[in-house]
């Protein structure tokens, strides 16, 4: 079953792969104009080609694609057109500040989903469900980069309590208490934004185990509905929350690379805008793979958690 499972991921990275080189490489814009700026457009007829030589552009796109896949299996995306430096060295150095927004972000977000979910679950139908559920309803259907952009206007605009853009003030890379005061806006809109939805799945989770027959016998031995809650609840839950978060990472991903790009935040999702924008081909392409990367990888656990507490599933899969 492992074997399979090792298959797929492979066969599913070599499609997206192919995907991700066409419509790199057909999109539109000139890549000479990415990588020598303005310079490209006051070249002869000869530079030109002697320019997409050195790119490797006069090739077909099947020969550019299999040299491609080659030098990646190395380790070797290609040079960024616009930083001019290799592309995995570019993405090291913003992938700190991913996963330290994203990172953070996504433990504070099951934390106050397990907090908040648990919380409705015990005040079910009183004002304090019905006050967290409407709230959560709301705040939810904000749009993300809308909700990041009132967030910069209120507190960096016009209190000017926090930044509004940035991982740290120029030369205070290493200022622990700097680099927290940037991360506070962006962090805050990505945890608002997202930890209401899974709060609402875990209190319908919680809710459907409360109304369990195991329950009703322990409440006829006369434990409180906390207790019941904190020592047969959560355990019967916790397999399936497991598979929750592992769904929900190329979600959170998503709503951090848009996050990083209102805020102006040096990670991963900045990167991606900044390619897209300069037809930085080569570290575009690396960026989708990594996202695919994850997204497959994330999917695939959920999937073996998910058969391991249901084996009907394996059968399902498989047989």
């Amino acid at each position: 079953m492992i074997g399979k499972k090792i298959a797929a991921f492979f066969f599913s990275m070599f499609l997206l792969s192919m995907a991700v080189f066409s419509v790199a490489r057909l999109a539109p814009g000139d890549a000479l104009i990415s990588y020598y700026g303005d310079r490209a457009e006051r070249m002869t007829a000869e530079e030109r080609v002697w320019a997409e030589e050195k790119l490797g552009l006069r090739d077909s796109l099947l020969v550019q694609y299999v040299r491609w896949l080659e030098n990646g299996l190395k380790g070797d995306f290609g040079i960024s057109y616009k930083y001019k430096t290799g592309v995995l060295q570019v993405i090291g150095n913003r992938m700190e500040n991913t996963l330290l927004l994203g990172g953070t972000g996504f433990l504070l977000i099951f934390l106050g989903a397990l907090g908040l979910g648990s919380i409705c679950a015990l005040t079910e139908n009183g004002w304090m469900d019905r006050w967290i559920c409407r709230v959560g309803t709301i705040s939810s259907c904000i749009p993300e980069f809308w909700m990041a952009l009132v967030a910069i206007l209120v507190f960096a605009v016009n209190l000017g309590w926090l930044p509004s853009s940035g991982a740290y003030d120029i030369g205070k890379s290493e200022d622990v208490p700097n680099r927290i005061l940037h991360l506070i806006l962006p962090l805050s809109v990505v945890v608002v934004q997202h930890v209401w939805y899974y709060a609402y799945m875990v209190r319908n989770q919680l809710l459907k185990e409360l109304g369990a027959e195991y329950v009703l016998l322990a409440k006829s031995k006369g434990l409180r509905k906390g207790k019941i809650l904190c020592r047969h609840c959560f355990p019967n839950m916790i397999p399936s929350y497991l598979s929750l978060m592992a769904i929900s990472i190329p979600h959170i991903l998503g709503g951090t690379y848009l996050v990083e790009a209102v805020f102006s935040y040096p990670g991963l999702g900045t990167l991606a805008y900044e390619s897209a924008r300069y037809h930085d081909y080569n570290l575009l392409m690396a960026l989708c793979l990594l996202s695919g990367f994850v997204v497959i990888l994330c999917n695939l656990a959920a999937q073996m958690i998910n058969e391991k507490i249901d084996p009907r599933m394996k059968e399902q899969t498989y047989g």
